[in-house]
């Protein structure tokens, strides 16, 4: 097989690419590296704008393989009507499990013991103790639980909370417990102490969190998302927010990047991360390992792994 792979790293970076094909750099530059006609499998570049993703698509004529470095895809499903049947998306499941696990635990644990202002008190040279709320003997709800899901309940585990409530598109079992279709959604909210999202954006997720959801959600609660903004409804929010009803933690917003001007930065009980779940030393290691892996099935004629849909078939559509 011989093939052109667009790569947003350096290929001579990546150990166990198979020699028999192309690789070409390309992070989002301006110019092409070479003719997108002549791509067969394109790594789409990492925390990169949606509309640069998608550019090249249209010239990609021999297509094959889209290859994504986020647990997300939204940001290039929108270009795939702009590409011949059959390309399978893939996505980057096993490569942000552990940093984006990571990163929930300590925005619950940084927004329940108040560590936003154990630093605001500190720049000023201010002792401010009290009482604060554990995360032990808590209940706590994943929205979402699929790898990340997963992941992210593993990391709650010795933290002695009173139960971990799970919700998944469709029931399951699992090793830890039921997982309840988003159908039972709103029985289980009234329950949680913790509210986590890390479900992907798709049509039935989007504007998930509305007003009717945070109304649901128990006084006191605090809600964390690490998913992707447009999840939550932002006006919906910052009601609640400005009424001090509920908290949240946010690694995504919409939109986003968060205007300087935007209210969001100024609600109270608010703890906001510029959407850096994924981009830790765990990235790039694991991103290398899953291209290899990836490129060798691809030579091999071997199924892909993490295929979410193929373009013209019934899935994709």
């Amino acid at each position: 097989m011989t093939a052109d792979v667009w790569l947003p790293l350096p290929a001579e970076e990546i150990e166990g690419l198979p020699e028999e094909l192309r690789y070409r750099f390309w992070n989002g530059e301006e110019e092409f590296p070479a003719d997108p006609a002549d791509c067969a499998f394109y790594v789409v570049p990492y925390m990169k704008p949606s509309a640069l993703c998608v550019r090249p698509l249209p010239y990609m004529r021999s297509l094959q393989v889209v290859q994504t470095l986020s647990a997300g895809v939204d940001n290039v499903q929108r270009g795939l009507d702009q590409v011949h049947p059959g390309v399978r998306l893939c996505n980057a499941r096993g490569v942000h499990e552990a940093s984006t696990a990571e990163l929930t635990l300590a925005l619950i644990l940084a927004s329940l013991r108040g560590i936003p202002d154990f630093v605001r008190a500190q720049d000023k040279g201010e002792w401010r103790a009290g009482f604060r709320p554990a995360l032990a003997d808590r209940t706590v709800l994943i929205v979402g639980y699929g790898a990340i899901g997963a992941a992210i309940e593993d990391r709650l585990a010795p933290f002695e909370l009173a139960r971990v409530a799970r919700v998944a598109r469709s029931r399951r079992t699992t090793a830890r417990g039921p997982v309840h279709p988003l159908t039972e959604l709103s029985s289980l909210l009234p329950e949680a102490d913790v509210v986590v999202l890390s479900t992907p954006l798709t049509p039935e997720t989007r504007g998930l969190v509305d007003a009717d959801f945070l109304a649901r959600m128990k006084d006191g609660a605090l809600l964390v998302n690490v998913s992707r903004g447009p999840v939550v409804d932002t006006k919906a929010l910052l009601a609640e927010l400005d009424s001090g009803r509920i908290t949240a933690a946010l690694d995504v917003t919409d939109p986003e990047p968060l205007p300087p001007a935007h209210p969001l930065w100024r609600a109270p009980g608010v703890l906001i991360s510029p959407h850096v779940g994924g981009p830790t030393s765990a990235f790039l290691p694991r991103a290398k390992r899953l291209l290899a892996d990836q490129l060798r099935r691809f030579v091999n004629r071997e199924p892909l792994r993490n295929v979410i849909l193929t373009t013209g078939s019934s899935a994709g559509a």
